[in-house]
């Protein structure tokens, strides 16, 4: 996780296609986010920001994929997260 002025950026790993919408743990230094939607026409994408604005209490304005994608492997970035909001949130995973 890197904080910077704006907010956050963190390291995900996607997998598309799961039976339900969920943070499933680490794997390395990423959090593992098993979605429902399929990789299709930005559907992934679109289902994983969403999730993840609910996930942590922000507007999805707040949150965009800064780089991968295209790829299950994804740099998020949270507008107005801080450093100890991201840690209580993830702090049960």
């Amino acid at each position: 996780m890197l904080a910077s002025n704006k907010g956050i950026q963190f390291k995900i790993k996607v997998q598309p296609r799961a039976s339900r919408n969920e943070i499933s743990g680490w794997q390395g230094d990423a959090l593992k986010i098993r979605l429902k939607a399929p990789p299709v026409d930005g559907e992934a994408n679109d289902a994983c920001l969403k999730f993840l604005a609910e996930y942590f209490h922000v507007s999805r304005k707040q949150v965009r994929i800064a780089s991968g994608l295209k790829s299950k492997h994804k740099l998020i970035e949270i507008e107005g997260l801080t450093e100890a909001d991201f840690k209580k949130y993830i702090d049960d995973i």
